[in-house]
């Protein structure tokens, strides 16, 4: 029996260079990234908006929407040199001391586990659409899926969040490759 290769595994059939993934299915896809709102700090009103923005954009998009949280573990290495860095200058003890223990307090935040950021990704999908057409329907797919997209980004404006569209090929295969390989995050927004 032939193994077989990852590439049989994955349902991707290509990636274009506006970022839409065509899936082996027919169906095409859109990541988009979302920057979310820290709802917590929010007063009891400003809470209460959020909330009913949220129910709208839920009642507004009446399609599948799927949603991917990535955590991923901080490593503050740089930031803890950086201190040690500025410590090392003779001047007041009383902000070395502090500055000593804000050190030790991030070193037990790292053993710890909780210096962790999270980023939250939102993907919509086209309906399937059948081979005989797909050469003249493939556009209308991908301005479906556009219209999602600036559907999706109005609404989760009005609860405060922002998105930003992934509309390059380089940033979805990065994304992508966080997605199937969770030890290594290299997604960068260019």
């Amino acid at each position: 029996m032939k193994e077989k290769a990852i590439q049989d595994w994955i349902p991707i059939e290509r990636i274009d260079l506006d970022g839409i993934v065509q899936l082996k299915n027919q169906r095409f896809l859109k990541i988009m990234k979302i920057v979310p709102i820290n709802y917590q700090l929010k007063s009891d009103l400003e809470k209460k908006a959020i909330l009913n923005a949220y129910k709208l954009f839920l009642k507004t998009c009446n399609f599948d929407i799927q949603i991917v949280i990535q955590s991923k573990k901080e490593d503050l290495q740089k930031h803890i040199l950086q201190i040690q860095k500025n410590i090392e200058k003779p001047e007041n003890e009383f902000l070395k001391n502090i500055a000593e223990e804000y050190i030790h307090y991030i070193n037990q935040m790292n053993l710890s586990k909780k210096s962790s950021s999270k980023e939250f990704f939102m993907i919509i999908q086209s309906e399937k659409i059948s081979e005989k057409n797909f050469s003249q329907t493939e556009e209308i797919m991908k301005n479906e899926l556009k219209e999602k997209y600036f559907k999706i980004k109005e609404c989760l404006a009005r609860c405060g969040n922002s998105v930003e569209e992934i509309s390059n090929r380089k940033n979805v295969i990065q994304i992508l490759y966080s997605f199937f390989n969770t030890r290594k995050i290299l997604y960068k927004q260019e």
